[in-house]
């Protein structure tokens, strides 16, 4: 019995340290320091935080992704004013980073030094968003081909999304990414055919980034499809009589617009009055002299057009009559435009019906020319029957004819 106090004695004595050093491990694991993840755009301002528990007043580091010390114990230790350590308390560390810069990017350390360190690392994201696109043409849009365009976003991170639209629908592209250190350059091509319709018209390409916040980034590409020019002669009135002002405008389309209008009279001279501006001709005080056809002629490197214009100069005394048209009524243009359908169908009932007459005549004439064929042939057989009748009365020779006969 006696041994077997001693021996629990000696074990009683054997904890006594192990529990010493098990009190001061739980006092020192009860100070504990946290840190929070920062997401911030580049330019911008982030604010990092490191929460203490059961602080007493132990040293206190927070070190950049460098591992360079930023403060100790809220004493500043690296030169970087944008570093700014605006709270430091028992619970709180504090400390904003002004005009971030990509190269920031990285874990902060948060460390306590008690009898053993304890850090936290504060992660700091830094996000770089699209400027507005860059828009590149490959060349020329012409009519009849094919416009190349693409879309670029310079520098980014993460990667851009970039996606073409045109009339508020999306266009397909094929996109690409390029890897420039930590930031990305991305693009988005497309391609589809053009015509001169097609000048003028806008197509947008759009960039979208997490760091917009569901904002989009857009440019605006205002297509340049060249084609071959179009004329056309306008007068200025239809009607010209002797002594009248002539005025001629070519209007003139194509892209690029020709730069010079050439006007001339077919097999002749132009008249010693006529005056060119450009797009207009001009010929005061006209005479039947002036008669003729005026030639318009344009070109540009995609091709040429021109127009005519046939100039018939009346006699001063011409009395020109419109057409009687009565504007007053509503139905009178309609009227006019559905003479020319009447008429046909008139036409054609008129035929049909002098047809069925025909047809009627025709029957009726067989019919009574039946009628005295039969009446005919009815008359002779009467004939035929008295004859028959008087040679059997007769007897002798008679009779034998009226045998003859009836043979």
């Amino acid at each position: 019995m006696a041994a077997s106090r001693s021996g629990a004695q000696r074990g009683t004595a054997g904890m006594l340290p192990l529990l010493g050093a098990l009190l001061l491990v739980g006092q020192a694991l009860g100070q504990e320091v946290k840190a929070e993840n920062v997401t911030v755009v580049e330019g911008g301002e982030a604010e990092i935080n490191c929460k203490l528990h059961q602080y007493d007043g132990s040293i206190v580091v927070i070190q950049n992704p460098s591992r360079q010390t930023l403060f100790f114990n809220g004493t500043r230790a690296l030169k970087d004013e944008r570093f700014q350590l605006v709270e430091f308390n028992q619970k709180h560390v504090k400390i904003i980073l002004s005009n971030v810069k990509l190269d920031d990017e990285g874990g902060y350390f948060c460390q306590l030094y008690a009898e053993d360190t304890h850090h936290q690392i504060a992660t700091l994201t830094v996000l770089v968003p699209p400027e507005n696109p860059a828009v590149e043409v490959k060349e020329q849009a012409v009519e009849g081909g094919e416009v190349e365009l693409t879309c670029i976003a310079h520098r980014t991170r993460p990667a851009a999304t970039l996606r073409w639209y045109r009339d508020r629908r999306e266009l397909k592209g094929i996109s690409s990414k390029q890897e420039n250190g930590k930031t990305f350059s991305i693009t988005n091509t497309v391609r589809f055919p053009v015509d001169r319709k097609d000048n003028s018209g806008i197509v947008t390409c759009e960039a979208t980034h997490p760091a917009l916040r569901g904002q989009k980034k857009q440019t605006q590409y205002v297509l340049d499809v060249q084609y071959a020019p179009t004329v056309k002669i306008i007068p200025s009135q239809a009607v010209l009589r002797e002594g009248d002002n002539l005025g001629l405008t070519c209007s003139v389309t194509g892209n690029p617009r020709p730069m010079e209008i050439q006007w001339s009279r077919m097999n002749d001279s132009m008249p010693e009055r006529a005056e060119v501006y450009g797009e207009l001709l001009s010929i005061p005080s006209l005479s039947m002299m002036d008669n003729g056809t005026y030639v318009c002629e344009v070109a540009n490197k995609h091709g040429r057009a021109s127009d005519q214009y046939v100039l018939v100069v009346y006699d001063f005394n011409y009395t020109f009559v419109p057409p009687p048209v009565h504007h007053s009524d509503p139905g009178a243009i309609i009227e006019a435009q559905s003479s020319v359908p009447y008429a046909i169908i008139g036409g054609i009932l008129a035929i049909l019906v002098f047809l069925v007459i025909c047809v009627l005549i025709v029957m009726i004439w067989c019919s009574v020319r039946q009628k005295g064929s039969y009446l005919t042939h009815e008359a002779s057989g009467l004939d035929e029957h008295g004859e028959a009748r008087e040679a059997f009365l007769n007897g002798g020779e008679n009779h034998k004819r009226k045998e003859e006969f009836f043979i």
